[in-house]
């Protein structure tokens, strides 16, 4: 796919956790999704797709007109190299879009023993100029996924210099507090290496500060910091008036540079968020689908994209280096929870006749709320006047998890779409704080 012919249009790829999350970003508009390998990639924890459903899985992308992409994009030490290639050819055999890879090492034996097998290079290979790229073109590789330590003008530059390779940018998603993901902190504290796919996501915990000592010489102890629920695990800190949140990055958000991208010829645009929830994949797929339509069409940006991604669960958003920040930009020192100003309440999951259909219930909502009523083909605001149980008694309120209720919609809605529609209501009370 050559970025200069004409009525360009980037690839919009969304993340896979599921076969459920695949089909979620389908049906709201993605070009190709990734999922892990369920032996080598770096989602083994997190991780729906086994060697039963992920050839099926693929099968079913390509009937719809879809591209599948199987991460393999592990640091493999030599026992995880023992039947690499024996098990690799059952995955070549499904016939997935490409290979993400990371290793050399990994390059070389699919290469040896797959040649026909496309393979993309995984951003944990941190390619971040325009020499690294001509380089892993001539190793054969096909598309490769640049380094989120990258500006605009770097990718603009890099694109110029190498043009007649495929390049892949994130624009979405959480951000590492290490070089695009080569970290050491899981592996440390919890014996669980963030390389070999047993990430613990350690940078976004709480910590809580332990004050010095005296000790028995006479000596103070240094600060200390720990995890609550391990108070026998204690680490040196040295904090200052911002807290102890020292390694929580806030979320990548670049909607608003789709256009620049665009412009410039990268060939797909990546979501990150392999391990969240089917909302979080219909939400930014929705939103980034509409951001690409709108740049390929010539229209301006859109400000309104912002708001409904600000209604995500995030940590605070960053353009990350797309744009150069001070610091403390990038930097959230103040909490290390999700925040958004609208609420997830409840998800489609069968027609109960007459126009009506059945929810179950994700939060509270109730009578007179005004909620959002968010499917494939497009969304529809209203405010919610009758409701009933399952059994069509009168209620007034969803109590929250757990609940099925039964409700009018402001629009008809095709029977293979009820699974993939969501209501969502605006959460004052985060707004206002």
């Amino acid at each position: 796919m050559s970025a200069s012919a004409a009525n360009f249009r980037p690839e919009l790829l969304c993340p896979a956790g599921s076969p459920e999350a695949m089909r979620m970003a389908f049906a709201y508009g993605a070009d190709a999704v990734y999922a892990g390998e369920p032996r080598y990639s770096l989602r083994v924890r997190n991780n729906s797709f086994t060697l039963d459903n992920l050839g099926d899985c693929i099968e079913e992308a390509h009937e719809r007109g879809k591209r599948f992409y199987v991460v393999v994009n592990i640091a493999p030490h030599n026992t995880k190299l023992t039947r690499f290639v024996e098990h690799m050819r059952t995955i070549v055999d499904m016939q997935p879009d490409a290979l993400i890879v990371s290793d050399p090492g990994v390059v070389m034996l699919l290469q040896e023993h797959f040649p026909e097998q496309p393979l993309h290079l995984s951003v944990q290979a941190n390619t971040i100029n325009w020499a690294a790229l001509k380089f892993w073109q001539k190793q054969g590789i096909e598309r490769v996924i640049l380094s989120r330590e990258l500006g605009l003008k770097e990718i603009a530059e890099m694109r110029q210099q190498v043009p007649d390779i495929e390049v892949e940018v994130f624009v979405h998603g959480a951000l590492c507090m290490a070089y695009s993901g080569r970290c050491l902190l899981s592996g440390y504290m919890n014996k669980r290496d963030p390389n070999q796919g047993a990430c613990t996501n350690a940078c976004r915990w709480g910590y809580e500060v332990h004050e010095a000592k005296e000790n028995a010489v006479g000596q103070y102890d240094p600060v200390l910091l720990g995890d609550p629920k391990k108070p026998q695990d204690l680490m040196l800190l040295d904090e200052d008036q911002h807290g102890s949140y020292i390694m929580n990055s806030k979320d990548l958000r670049a909607v608003e540079y789709v256009n620049d991208l665009v412009k410039m010829g990268v060939h797909s645009l990546k979501i990150e968020g392999r391990t969240k929830s089917d909302y979080y994949i219909a939400r930014t797929a929705q939103v980034y689908r509409q951001a690409i339509d709108d740049a390929v069409a010539g229209k301006p940006f859109n400000p309104a994209l912002l708001n409904d991604l600000e209604g995500m669960a995030n940590r605070g958003f960053t353009a990350g280096f797309l744009q150069r920040h001070t610091p403390q930009d990038l930097q959230n020192y103040e909490r290390s929870h999700s925040e958004g100003q609208h609420l997830l309440v409840g998800q489609l999951c069968d027609a109960h006749g007459d126009g009506r259909y059945q929810v179950a219930v994700k939060n509270g909502f109730a009578i007179g709320d005004e909620l959002l009523l968010m499917t494939p083909k497009g969304n529809h605001r209203f405010q919610l006047t009758d409701m009933t149980s399952i059994r069509d008694e009168a209620i007034i309120r969803a109590p929250g998890s757990g609940y099925t209720v039964v409700l009018n919609t402001p629009v008809a809605i095709d029977e293979k779409d009820i699974p993939y529609c969501f209501l969502v209501k605006e959460n004052l009370a985060r707004k206002a704080a």
